[in-house]
């Protein structure tokens, strides 16, 4: 590191402030994973002491860095872009908590079935991959997309459009339950739409 401050802190904030920047101008994919692969754990872990769920730890993971990558353009370099990050995971928990106030099995259950219901509703609103692979070049881009997906959305992708098994298929292979494999696919293709808007 360039900066002579030992915590990093400094040289971490320009870092990312660089990256979001390369996001914003050319739609980089490399600054994309550069920022996931920094924070998902570290996300992930603050969701996970929130919810005390795994599965909804990671779901709630997802859906910060959904957010966060979609409203770029009204991050600002006032604040580190991990507390922004982390500011608008901690604002999406708190709220999907208190919807979800009834106990843990009732609560993932619901969660499950009003994300279903969402992806089915914006499947028709948002472009699917397979309307985006118009030719081989936009087929190279997304490939090269998804591979910077965390991998367990990554993999989830894959087996779906690029193997074409169906959901329930999925989770035999991956030995899930089909709701979850239904949340994570919902939650990469929104992401994956945000990323190549955006290139």
């Amino acid at each position: 590191m360039v900066n002579s401050q030992s915590d990093g802190t400094v040289s971490n904030s320009e870092r990312d402030i660089r990256l979001v920047k390369q996001i914003l101008e050319s739609g980089n994919r490399a600054a994309y994973a550069q920022l996931m692969d920094e924070y998902f754990e570290k996300v992930y872990q603050k969701m996970l002491k929130m919810t005390g769920q795994p599965g909804d730890a990671e779901d709630l993971t997802m859906v910060a860095f959904n957010k966060a990558f979609s409203k770029l353009g009204q991050y600002t370099p006032d604040f580190a872009f991990s507390t922004w990050l982390y500011q608008i995971a901690k604002n999406n928990c708190i709220d999907y908590l208190r919807r979800n106030k009834k106990d843990n099995d009732s609560k993932v259950n619901q969660y499950e079935a009003e994300v279903g219901m969402a992806a089915h509703e914006l499947a028709n609103q948002l472009p699917s991959p397979e309307q985006l692979m118009i030719n081989q070049q936009e087929i190279q881009l997304l490939r090269e997309i998804v591979d910077t997906l965390h991998p367990k959305y990554m993999d989830i992708i894959k087996l779906h459009y690029f193997s074409e098994l169906s959901c329930e298929e999925i989770a035999q292979k991956l030995d899930l339950p089909e709701g979850t494999v239904k949340v994570r696919l919902f939650r990469a293709r929104e992401l994956l739409f945000n990323m190549m808007r955006k290139s």
